[in-house]
């Protein structure tokens, strides 16, 4: 028995590969994404930053076939052992942990290039730049000025997309949506916040009332 009862419903999840029992990668899962597992033979797990479930290489095909369930002393962290199909990694490496911690290097190839949706990848692109060197990537340097700065940024690009409404230029309109979007794509991927969960609230409200989904909020 699985206890999902210590952290907001979810447990960590290490996977490891049946045959060479190389670590994989560390998920987290809910009760549903571990039912879909069993019932599935497939991992799903639970996605923090999407704040939704979803099946392991569910866009990229590199699936994994669960071969083994494992539960701890304290049944609150889980062991898989799968058979994995092409890099367990979204960044094209067959394992997550690919990076020495005291020198940087980077201790694996990649195996592919995994495709992805331009929002997606560009929201991982994001979340690198925090390990950047600030003088060489912009977007390091808004991380490493500390949350103030990106907001002030979001603020300053919000006010000009309003400006460029405002006087009724298309092309200006929508460099300045393009600049407001990346800017709020910096500040959520600080957050550790997947673009698809604003997606995933913009279908919530689909078929809802303007009038009436604000009401529910202030309730």
């Amino acid at each position: 028995m699985v206890d999902f009862s210590k952290n907001n419903g979810l447990v960590p999840v290490i996977v490891q590969d049946i045959d060479t029992n190389e670590v994989l990668m560390l998920a987290y899962m809910n009760e549903e994404a571990l039912k879909k597992t069993q019932e599935s033979g497939y991992a799903h797990y639970f996605s923090r930053s999407r704040n939704k479930l979803w099946k392991k290489g569910e866009s990229s095909g590199n699936v994994q076939e669960v071969k083994e369930i494992l539960v701890d002393c304290d049944n609150d962290t889980v062991l898989l052992k799968v058979k994995q199909k092409g890099p367990a990694c979204h960044t094209g490496r067959k394992s997550c942990f690919f990076t020495n911690l005291k020198t940087g290097e980077i201790t694996m190839d990649k195996e592919e290039e995994i495709e992805y949706n331009f929002i997606d990848k560009l929201y991982h692109t994001l979340l690198d730049r925090k390990k950047a060197d600030p003088k060489t990537s912009y977007v390091s340097s808004l991380y490493n000025k500390g949350e103030n700065s990106i907001l002030k940024k979001v603020a300053e690009e919000a006010a000009e997309f309003c400006f460029a409404v405002k006087d009724n230029d298309k092309k200006e309109i929508i460099y300045e949506a393009a600049d407001l979007a990346f800017h709020t794509l910096i500040a959520l991927a600080l957050k550790n916040i997947h673009p698809e969960s604003i997606l995933e609230e913009l279908k919530r409200r689909e078929g809802v009332s303007g009038i009436e989904e604000k009401k529910s909020r202030k309730k």
